[in-house]
Protein backbone atom coordinates (compact mmCIF):
# COMPACT_ATOMS: atom_id res chain seq x y z
CA UNK A 1 0.00 0.00 0.00
CA UNK A 2 1.12 3.21 -0.92
CA UNK A 3 2.53 5.60 1.96
CA UNK A 4 2.38 9.57 2.35
CA UNK A 5 6.04 11.15 4.03
CA UNK A 6 5.15 12.68 6.63
CA UNK A 7 7.25 15.86 8.10
CA UNK A 8 7.72 16.94 11.91
CA UNK A 9 6.94 20.70 12.88
CA UNK A 10 10.62 21.06 12.58
CA UNK A 11 11.58 19.99 9.28
CA UNK A 12 12.41 15.98 10.83
CA UNK A 13 11.20 13.11 8.55
CA UNK A 14 9.22 10.81 10.36
CA UNK A 15 7.77 7.44 9.28
CA UNK A 16 5.20 7.70 6.60
CA UNK A 17 1.63 7.36 6.53
CA UNK A 18 -1.56 5.95 5.03
CA UNK A 19 -3.11 8.24 2.03
CA UNK A 20 -6.65 8.11 4.53
CA UNK A 21 -5.11 9.53 7.32
CA UNK A 22 -3.07 12.20 5.86
CA UNK A 23 -6.23 13.22 3.80
CA UNK A 24 -7.96 13.36 7.30
CA UNK A 25 -5.34 15.45 8.95
CA UNK A 26 -5.32 17.76 5.95
CA UNK A 27 -9.04 17.88 6.61
CA UNK A 28 -9.07 18.86 9.98
CA UNK A 29 -6.49 21.26 10.06
CA UNK A 30 -3.76 19.43 11.30
CA UNK A 31 -1.27 18.64 8.73
CA UNK A 32 -0.11 21.19 5.48
CA UNK A 33 1.08 20.28 2.42
CA UNK A 34 4.86 19.97 2.67
CA UNK A 35 6.23 21.13 -0.86
CA UNK A 36 9.83 18.95 -2.12
CA UNK A 37 12.45 19.35 -5.31
CA UNK A 38 10.86 15.46 -6.12
CA UNK A 39 7.20 16.67 -6.54
CA UNK A 40 5.90 13.87 -4.12
CA UNK A 41 3.07 14.22 -2.24
CA UNK A 42 4.04 15.17 1.20
CA UNK A 43 2.42 16.46 4.23
CA UNK A 44 3.73 18.28 7.48
CA UNK A 45 2.30 18.65 11.12
CA UNK A 46 1.31 21.55 12.69
CA UNK A 47 1.10 20.06 16.37
CA UNK A 48 3.71 18.27 17.90
CA UNK A 49 3.44 14.17 16.81
CA UNK A 50 2.98 12.15 19.63
CA UNK A 51 6.66 10.42 19.46
CA UNK A 52 9.21 10.21 16.95
CA UNK A 53 10.56 6.68 16.97
CA UNK A 54 10.93 5.51 13.23
CA UNK A 55 12.02 2.31 11.42
CA UNK A 56 14.22 0.67 9.74
CA UNK A 57 14.25 2.62 6.28
CA UNK A 58 16.73 1.74 3.24
CA UNK A 59 17.70 4.03 0.04
CA UNK A 60 18.44 1.35 -2.70
CA UNK A 61 20.29 2.80 -5.49
CA UNK A 62 21.02 0.71 -9.20
CA UNK A 63 23.26 2.81 -11.18
CA UNK A 64 23.96 2.84 -14.68
CA UNK A 65 24.73 4.74 -17.88
CA UNK A 66 21.45 6.19 -18.94
CA UNK A 67 19.24 5.04 -16.38
CA UNK A 68 19.61 4.47 -12.22
CA UNK A 69 16.79 3.06 -10.12
CA UNK A 70 16.43 4.26 -7.00
CA UNK A 71 14.12 2.85 -4.04
CA UNK A 72 12.89 3.20 -0.82
CA UNK A 73 12.19 0.81 1.19
CA UNK A 74 10.53 -0.45 4.70
CA UNK A 75 9.91 -3.83 6.28
CA UNK A 76 6.53 -3.46 5.45
CA UNK A 77 6.04 -2.09 2.19
CA UNK A 78 8.00 -0.19 -0.51
CA UNK A 79 7.80 3.28 -0.07
CA UNK A 80 8.87 5.20 -3.33
CA UNK A 81 10.20 4.03 -6.72
CA UNK A 82 12.10 6.29 -8.96
CA UNK A 83 13.31 5.76 -12.34
CA UNK A 84 16.32 8.40 -13.33
CA UNK A 85 16.95 9.78 -16.75
CA UNK A 86 20.50 10.63 -16.46
CA UNK A 87 22.45 13.63 -18.18
CA UNK A 88 24.91 11.40 -19.41
CA UNK A 89 24.04 11.21 -23.66
CA UNK A 90 23.61 15.30 -23.29
CA UNK A 91 26.61 16.00 -21.49
CA UNK A 92 28.45 14.15 -24.17
CA UNK A 93 27.06 15.59 -27.14
CA UNK A 94 27.66 19.06 -25.33
CA UNK A 95 31.18 18.29 -24.78
CA UNK A 96 31.91 16.79 -28.82
CA UNK A 97 30.37 20.37 -29.25
CA UNK A 98 32.85 22.68 -27.27
CA UNK A 99 35.89 20.16 -28.85
CA UNK A 100 34.85 21.20 -32.42
CA UNK A 101 34.79 25.20 -31.41
CA UNK A 102 37.86 25.19 -29.85
CA UNK A 103 39.33 23.40 -32.27
CA UNK A 104 38.75 25.52 -34.82
CA UNK A 105 39.54 28.60 -32.52
CA UNK A 106 42.84 27.14 -32.24
CA UNK A 107 42.57 26.28 -36.67
CA UNK A 108 41.93 30.37 -37.02
CA UNK A 109 44.59 31.71 -34.86
CA UNK A 110 47.44 29.45 -36.62
CA UNK A 111 49.05 30.91 -39.44
CA UNK A 112 50.20 28.39 -41.33
CA UNK A 113 52.53 30.15 -43.82
CA UNK A 114 55.09 30.50 -41.48
CA UNK A 115 57.47 27.95 -40.50
CA UNK A 116 56.30 25.52 -37.87
CA UNK A 117 58.88 27.26 -35.02
CA UNK A 118 57.11 30.58 -35.91
CA UNK A 119 54.26 29.76 -35.72
CA UNK A 120 51.65 30.62 -32.42
CA UNK A 121 51.54 27.50 -30.57
CA UNK A 122 50.19 28.10 -27.05
CA UNK A 123 51.96 25.92 -24.38
CA UNK A 124 50.21 23.84 -22.24
CA UNK A 125 49.76 24.74 -19.08
CA UNK A 126 49.48 21.83 -17.53
CA UNK A 127 49.31 18.01 -18.34
CA UNK A 128 45.77 16.89 -18.42
CA UNK A 129 46.67 13.38 -19.24
CA UNK A 130 47.63 12.44 -15.79
CA UNK A 131 44.50 13.92 -13.33
CA UNK A 132 42.42 11.73 -11.95
CA UNK A 133 39.16 13.10 -12.16
CA UNK A 134 35.74 11.83 -13.28
CA UNK A 135 34.68 12.47 -16.72
CA UNK A 136 32.05 14.95 -16.68
CA UNK A 137 29.44 12.57 -18.27
CA UNK A 138 29.94 10.18 -15.65
CA UNK A 139 30.22 13.03 -12.58
CA UNK A 140 27.10 14.27 -13.81
CA UNK A 141 25.18 10.97 -13.30
CA UNK A 142 26.69 10.24 -9.71
CA UNK A 143 25.79 14.56 -9.31
CA UNK A 144 22.13 13.89 -10.03
CA UNK A 145 21.98 10.19 -8.05
CA UNK A 146 23.69 11.89 -5.13
CA UNK A 147 21.02 14.92 -5.12
CA UNK A 148 18.00 12.59 -5.28
CA UNK A 149 18.95 10.63 -2.18
CA UNK A 150 19.74 14.02 -0.06
CA UNK A 151 16.31 15.09 -1.39
CA UNK A 152 14.60 11.86 0.20
CA UNK A 153 16.45 12.52 3.55
CA UNK A 154 14.61 15.05 3.24
CA UNK A 155 10.88 13.72 3.66
CA UNK A 156 11.90 10.01 4.68
CA UNK A 157 13.70 8.56 7.95
CA UNK A 158 16.52 6.74 6.10
CA UNK A 159 18.56 4.78 8.55
CA UNK A 160 21.37 3.45 5.61
CA UNK A 161 21.96 3.08 2.06
CA UNK A 162 22.66 -0.28 -0.24
CA UNK A 163 24.59 0.87 -3.06
CA UNK A 164 24.33 -1.84 -5.99
CA UNK A 165 28.39 -2.32 -6.51
CA UNK A 166 29.36 -3.38 -10.73
CA UNK A 167 32.20 -6.12 -10.70
CA UNK A 168 33.18 -7.97 -14.30
CA UNK A 169 33.81 -11.20 -13.78
CA UNK A 170 36.05 -13.40 -16.56
CA UNK A 171 36.66 -11.56 -19.70
CA UNK A 172 33.49 -9.58 -19.71
CA UNK A 173 33.95 -6.13 -21.02
CA UNK A 174 33.86 -2.77 -19.66
CA UNK A 175 31.00 -0.55 -18.39
CA UNK A 176 31.05 2.84 -17.90
CA UNK A 177 28.60 2.27 -14.72
CA UNK A 178 31.65 0.67 -12.88
CA UNK A 179 33.58 4.23 -13.11
CA UNK A 180 33.26 6.95 -10.04
CA UNK A 181 31.81 4.01 -7.89
CA UNK A 182 34.04 4.60 -5.09
CA UNK A 183 33.60 8.39 -5.25
CA UNK A 184 29.97 8.02 -4.83
CA UNK A 185 30.03 5.64 -2.08
CA UNK A 186 32.11 8.04 -0.38
CA UNK A 187 29.68 11.05 -1.15
CA UNK A 188 26.94 8.75 0.80
CA UNK A 189 28.92 7.67 3.11
CA UNK A 190 28.89 11.12 4.52
CA UNK A 191 24.73 11.18 4.51
CA UNK A 192 23.87 7.86 5.91
CA UNK A 193 25.42 4.30 6.70
CA UNK A 194 26.54 2.85 3.10
CA UNK A 195 26.86 -1.20 2.10
CA UNK A 196 27.15 -2.27 -1.07
CA UNK A 197 25.97 -6.13 -2.85
CA UNK A 198 26.94 -7.54 -6.24
CA UNK A 199 24.82 -6.59 -9.49
CA UNK A 200 24.71 -10.84 -9.73
CA UNK A 201 23.62 -10.92 -5.85
CA UNK A 202 20.32 -8.92 -7.19
CA UNK A 203 20.26 -10.48 -10.29
CA UNK A 204 20.22 -14.12 -8.57
CA UNK A 205 17.44 -12.36 -5.85
CA UNK A 206 15.36 -10.95 -9.23
CA UNK A 207 15.50 -14.45 -10.34
CA UNK A 208 14.78 -16.05 -7.12
CA UNK A 209 11.36 -14.41 -6.87
CA UNK A 210 10.50 -14.23 -10.69
CA UNK A 211 10.66 -10.68 -10.94
CA UNK A 212 11.21 -9.81 -14.84
CA UNK A 213 13.81 -6.90 -15.59
CA UNK A 214 12.17 -3.95 -17.95
CA UNK A 215 15.30 -3.00 -20.11
CA UNK A 216 13.63 -1.07 -22.10
CA UNK A 217 13.74 3.30 -22.53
Amino acid sequence: MQRVPVISPEGKALMPTKPSRARKWLRDGKAAIYKNDLNIFAIQLINEPSGHETQDVVIGIDPGKMFSGVGVQSSKATLLKLHLILPFPNITKKMAGRRILRRARRGRRINRKLPYSQRCHRAKRFDNRVQKKLPVGIKANRQLELRVVKEICQIFPISHIVYEYIKTRGDKGFSPAMVGQKVMLAWLGEIAPTATIFGWETSNIRQWLKLPKDKSD
